[in-house]
């Protein structure tokens, strides 16, 4: 009977260890990362509160965080998590992993990808380097999709702010070749979420910080327009669903806006919800008519057949 219990206890015990191992393993996202230059004084930098990194920034090493909903299913959807921050720092805790665990509790798999901040120190071309990453994510969540019980058709991607740029660039830029790669995965994502998004690189409505940050002071209108998303859209860009505020002062509406109708033009399913109040920044949802985006996401989520 002793001998018995303490079987019962072993497996309980082991089984619990496996869940808590799957929940929050990190992963480096490269063997080798493409076009790298070494900077022996460029360390990253977190900000801790209680425990937690709530953001980093001068990150040179890419890592995927990933967060498995406790009861795992076969062939369950998964998302791809891009914390904002201008492409100057992570908000990684609340736009990474309450975000992350969010989703865990519809049955979602989540990844929260530390992508490399565009930097000149350890970048041969800044433009490109979070791409590189972003692309490089979905590879690798589709080439482990049967260890993680993911089906390889239902991996989508999120994006908050300037996470919402590197997103859309992602999909709408995920056949373009920027790193050399004998991997014949697709980098196309199934789906992209963008949260208050940078979409735009024109200057009459883009994040200025944003576009300094990953184009440079004087940057030419062909990179302009190449990474103006809304630009880009063709009917292969994956269905989206887009959420923004009115009262948004950081990031215009316009971003969204335009983004949607380049969307609808080229008959690719969106959804576009326009709060009336919400500013720029808040995550899961904090205040006024924005704090229902979640709960609008869901139900798109189970339309599209992502939520078991």
């Amino acid at each position: 009977m002793f001998l018995k219990k303490a079987f019962i206890i072993l497996v309980v015990f082991t089984a619990i260890n496996h869940q808590l191992n799957a929940q929050n393993k990190i992963v480096a996202l490269w063997n080798k990362i493409p076009y790298e230059i070494k900077a022996i004084d460029y360390k990253e930098n977190q900000s801790i509160k209680e425990g937690k990194v709530q953001s980093t920034s001068q990150v040179s090493v890419p890592t995927l965080s990933i967060f498995l909903p406790t009861a795992s299913k076969p062939n369950q959807a998964a998302v791809i998590i891009f914390p904002g921050g201008g492409y100057q720092h992570l908000a990684i805790d609340k736009e990474g992993t309450k975000v992350a665990e969010w989703f865990n509790s519809l049955g979602i798999a989540a990844f929260v990808v530390k992508y490399r901040l565009p930097n000149d120190k350890i970048m041969k071309n800044k433009n490109i380097g979070p791409l590189q990453d972003a692309q490089q994510a979905v590879r690798y969540v589709r080439e482990n999709a049967a260890k993680y019980n993911i089906d390889a058709n239902k991996i989508g991607i999120l994006g908050f702010s300037a996470g919402g740029h590197l997103a859309s660039t992602l999909a709408t830029h995920y056949e373009e070749k920027t790193y050399e790669t004998t991997s014949k995965v697709s980098a196309r994502p199934d789906f992209s979420l963008l949260i208050y998004p940078v979409i735009s690189m024109q200057n009459d409505i883009t994040h200025k910080g944003s576009q300094v940050s990953l184009l440079g002071n004087n940057p030419s209108q062909e990179l302009l327009d190449s990474f103006s998303n809304e630009k880009r859209v063709t009917a292969q860009t994956p269905p989206t669903f887009l959420v923004h505020a009115s009262d948004d002062t950081a990031v215009l509406p316009e971003n969204s806006i335009n983004f949607y109708l380049a969307l609808k033009n080229n008959g690719v399913a969106a959804e576009l919800h326009m709060y009336e109040k919400g500013g720029h920044g808040f995550g899961l949802g904090v205040k006024d008519t924005s704090k229902f985006w979640t709960r609008d996401c869901q139900e798109w989520l189970k339309n599209q057949g992502l939520t078991q």
